[in-house]
């Protein structure tokens, strides 16, 4: 027994460098040219040493009001609080892990009565205590451990993709919310001076200055813009329903600021790809999703080789009619466990099919991230040079006001 013993760690030990014990690594992944550049057609971004993924949600988004409703939506929302339960289930299936290193002990008493013809009642128990401790000689115990650690991993991106987007939804829609306060004012004070303007022209067609067609054209415009107020009314009972949904409360009106008091990051680093792709929980939970699954098949691999534990028994009994051990003691015993071939070949077959399509789902990931930050800096970029123009737009439509003015004052 001995000898089988020492060979058996023995083998294990030659067995060390297999893969069965390798750690995960990332795979080599291509990350340059992720970006393009905004302006250019056909050049990517050049990388900087910062990016703007490092900076906390407090200096992006700066509103009090937004910052407390952030706050309670950390807090209360309904996806975050089952992402944050998955963590801790993820948690426990690694303690499991972990345990299973230690040796189990087990107890079962029993206990019987019996009387025949009215005879004394004889009772008879025993107390037998079972020891077992398996030996961790070809990394089925460790994998599984990493195995769990990665799954942990996983799911605390899970809950840091959750939050991100509760935060991005809560202050997309507040924005939005401040764009339609900001909206509904403008049309209610062109809606007044839509009317002014129909009176105007009442009063230039008894100068015989315009005819009814004009009239009625200023009016049509007029019962145009009154009739948009109530539409953006609804909007923005609709977004305040929205938003007190995210914030897990009852339709409520939401408290908060003025669209021109917002301030915003002007200059946003993209930073180095990967650097900033670290950032991104998808990312991370499609790394973490490969990662298991790599550990999945070093587990398949190592169930090729036997099992080899460890189990003792100790027990205590009156059936012999005094106190006595088991007449076995202590028994120690390794004991190899082959499961059929075939079944573990499918099984690890399985394992790296779906490692494969772990690392193509985890490519797939970088290539979308890279995307939707290219579209981001398109997007942002395209702002600016709106922005720009628009701001021109305004200036030559105060002017034309101003004109329109003093051509009705004369």
């Amino acid at each position: 027994m001995k000898q089988v013993v020492i060979y058996t760690i023995c083998m294990g030990a030659l067995l060390s460098s297999c893969n069965i014990y390798k750690k995960y690594n990332r795979p080599d992944v291509d990350m340059e040219g992720l970006y393009r550049d905004p302006v250019s057609v056909n050049d990517t971004l050049v990388s900087d040493t910062t990016n703007m993924g490092n900076l906390p949600w407090e200096e992006v988004f700066t509103d009090p009001q937004l910052q407390k409703l952030i706050r309670q939506g950390l807090e209360q929302n309904s996806d975050l609080q089952t992402a944050i339960l998955k963590v801790k289930e993820a948690e426990a299936g690694l303690m499991s892990s972990r345990l299973a290193y230690l040796p189990s002990l087990g107890l079962s008493p029993q206990g019987t009565v019996s009387s025949f013809d009215k005879a004394a009642a004889t009772q008879i128990y025993s107390l037998p205590v079972v020891s077992s401790w398996e030996l961790d000689l070809f990394g089925k115990l460790t994998n599984a451990k990493r195995g769990a650690k990665a799954t942990l991993l996983q799911s605390e991106a899970y809950k840091q993709a959750v939050q991100t987007q509760v935060i991005s939804t809560i202050a997309n829609t507040y924005y939005t919310l401040l764009m339609l306060d900001k909206q509904l004012a403008i049309t209610e004070e062109t809606a007044v001076l839509w009317q002014k303007s129909v009176e105007t022209m009442k009063a230039m067609k008894e100068a015989g200055m315009v005819n009814e067609a004009a009239i009625a054209q200023s009016e049509a415009n007029s019962y145009m813009i009154a009739a948009s107020i109530p539409d953006l009314k609804k909007s923005i009972r609709e977004a305040e329903n929205s938003l007190s949904l995210l914030l897990k409360q009852a339709p409520q009106r939401i408290e908060r600021g003025k669209l021109e008091d917002q301030s915003l990051p002007t200059l946003l680093n993209v930073g180095i790809p990967v650097q900033l792709l670290s950032n991104r929980p998808d990312v991370k939970s499609a790394e973490m999703a490969l990662a298991s699954t790599f550990y999945n098949t070093n587990q398949a691999r190592s169930a090729f080789y036997p099992q080899i534990s460890i189990s003792g028994t100790l027990g205590w009994t009156n059936s012999s009619g005094s106190y006595i051990t088991n007449p076995g003691k202590m028994i120690a015993s390794a004991v190899g466990s082959l499961t059929q071939r075939g079944a573990l070949t499918a099984r690890l077959r399985v394992a790296k099919a779906q490692q494969e399509e772990a690392l193509i789902s985890f490519e797939q990931a970088i290539l979308n991230a890279g995307s939707e930050v290219s579209n981001a800096l398109v997007q942002y970029q395209t702002a600016q040079d709106k922005i720009e123009q628009r701001e021109k737009q305004i200036f030559s439509l105060e002017k034309s006001v101003e004109y329109t003015q003093e051509l009705l004052t004369l």
